[in-house]
């Protein structure tokens, strides 16, 4: 009677229409080619049916045989359904529906304004605002720009306040590459290469780049990996490429390495990242040009030597606070500076990183800005240096909200990706971007058509830019750097309205030359050392050894 069970109707359906449809072909000839088209639908499905009862991989089609399959179907499928019928305009993850409407927008140059109010909930907690005047400025009409470049640097770069993040060719397309660095010439800002090293599809376009070198070196590596200053100096000569940031962590996945296997390495990709095809490509979890604070600015001074004085500085994800303290404390002592710190947020993205590592490794981007700029305003550095940072940033509040806690400039990825036509698809690591975005199919890719988008990048560029100065004249202020902590406010849990500045803790200049006492500084400035990442001291006790 198992046969009759709702779980196998649907087989024992296709095979008793199947035995009937081949006797009434046998009985009507006449009729004969109508029965056996019919057969070709649920033949197929009977074959299926059974080879699903007998099948052990999936214990679901083994008691649902073909039903069983609507269950992948509709799994698989399950992101789109979501997206296009059940999220509102503020739940969707990781980016809501409001603001990768906005970005279309703008990078279409369409009507970027919203009807009947705002959809957020005010007097929810984390609500954030801005403070604004009641005697507001002329809005500025140049693009602000800032000149990165320290006391060091004999190339100093006179750069936008929003630039495209670091995004490799490999992780994305040739065409995205193109459009992307087109874009980037025509609305005069600066493209990082990721560190899947300067690909031909950067250079097309001549917009300015900032060429990333990752643990891989990538572009200026020897046949075993390490670094070559040779194949360095050669690349870095390119008037193209304007500074040079060294990657530490990214925020997505910080202290994870990579590996692009051996049968994905293509011959163009082995020729750009200088890596033997036939082998896996690796990208290590940490340098080997440098093991200690000091070790990292001596590298730096070389880049700085090697590219003959032009702008050079590191990204990272902020992890253990002694290690970027002890950073701080290599610079006081060697006199060494980087011209700029890119400071990334966990919540950054990327192709593809384990769901731990995405969701519970790293520091959000404002708690590591925050902290950065503290602890160079402590130690007396914060003027010679520039920060940069990068998470999340795809509206002008976004800028403001980040360069009132001591930002000079912002970072934009996935905002610039879907200025080129990402949907939020999350196919990234698959293959199979739908827009051509995230890809190295040919088929796929030839659907983004690069002068079309290369338009809209620098489109959705000026107008969030334009976005941010009328935020900054709203709120009194002609210059981005008259944005202070306590100019936005944010909602506590308990009800309480905070402004950043009781939130995120400050030092005073020079305050941390004297071991900043009674602040949370104080624990890892005592453990931070200039020769080691490790903690002078233990930071805690060792756990007991059971007696054996």
């Amino acid at each position: 009677m198992l046969i009759f069970e709702k779980r196998f109707l649907a087989l024992s359906i296709a095979i008793a229409v199947s035995i009937v449809l081949l006797g009434l072909a046998a009985l009507f000839p006449v009729w004969r080619m109508t029965f056996l088209a019919a057969l070709l639908i649920t033949l197929p499905l009977a074959l299926l049916g059974v080879y699903d009862l007998f099948q052990t991989r999936h214990a679901v089609l083994r008691n649902y045989p073909i039903l069983g399959h609507l269950r992948f179907i509709l799994e698989d499928i399950r992101p789109e359904i979501r997206q296009y019928f059940f999220e509102d305009e503020k739940s969707g993850m990781p980016f809501p529906r409001d603001k990768r409407a906005v970005v279309y927008q703008r990078a279409k140059h369409q009507l970027d304004k919203r009807p009947f109010g705002t959809h957020q909930n005010v007097y929810e907690s984390q609500f954030e605002w801005l403070h604004h005047s009641i005697a507001p400025r002329p809005v500025a009409t140049r693009g602000f720009r800032l000149m990165i470049g320290g006391p060091q640097c004999s190339k100093p770069y006179d750069a936008s306040i929003l630039n495209i993040s670091a995004m490799s060719f490999g992780a994305l397309s040739a065409n995205a590459i193109r459009a992307l660095n087109r874009g980037a010439r025509i609305g005069g800002f600066a493209h990082d290469t990721g560190e899947g090293a300067i690909s031909p599809y950067h250079r097309e376009g001549g917009g300015d780049l900032i060429w990333e070198i990752g643990s891989g070196y990538f572009g200026c590596r020897t046949p075993n990996g390490q670094f070559d200053p040779g194949k360095f100096a050669t690349a870095a000569a390119d008037p193209q490429v304007k500074m040079i940031e060294v990657k530490l962590s990214q925020g997505a996945k910080p202290g994870h390495g990579g590996v692009l296997p051996k049968a994905k390495v293509t011959a163009e990709i082995a020729e750009i990242r200088g890596v033997p095809m036939g082998v896996d490509c690796v990208s290590p979890a940490g340098h080997s040009a440098f093991s200690t604070p000091l070790g990292l600015l001596e590298f730096l001074n070389e880049l700085r030597v090697l590219s003959q004085g032009k702008p050079v500085g590191f990204k990272l994800c902020i992890g253990h606070p002694w290690e970027f303290l002890g950073i701080v404390k290599a610079m006081l002592e060697s006199g060494i500076l980087p011209d700029f710190i890119v400071v990334d947020g966990k919540e950054g993205g990327t192709g593809a990183a384990p769901l731990e590592f995405m969701d519970h490794l790293g520091m959000p981007l404002r708690d590591g800005l925050s902290f950065v700029h503290a602890a160079l305003t402590g130690a007396g550095l914060r003027g010679e240096i520039k920060i940069g940072c990068a998470g999340k940033i795809t509206t002008g509040f976004d800028m403001a909200r980040v360069l009132a806690l001591g930002a000079d400039w912002c970072n934009a990825a996935r905002g610039f990706m879907f200025a080129i036509g990402c949907i939020q698809a999350q196919q990234c690591h698959t293959g199979t971007c739908p827009t051509g975005v995230a890809t190295q199919d040919p088929s796929r890719q030839r659907a983004l058509n690069v002068g079309d988008k290369a338009i809209r990048v620098a489109h959705f560029h000026e107008e969030t830019v334009k976005s941010f100065a009328e935020i900054l004249a709203a709120a009194g202020y002609d210059e981005p750097g008259q944005l202070m902590p306590q100019h936005v406010m944010r909602r506590s849990p308990d009800g309480r309205v905070l402004s950043f500045k009781d939130h995120y803790p400050a030092l005073k200049p020079g305050e941390l030359l004297n071991g900043a006492p009674g602040t949370i500084f104080a624990e890892p400035w005592s453990l931070a050392s200039s020769s080691s990442f490790s903690p002078s001291l233990p930071a805690c006790h060792p756990k007991p050894v059971a007696a054996s």
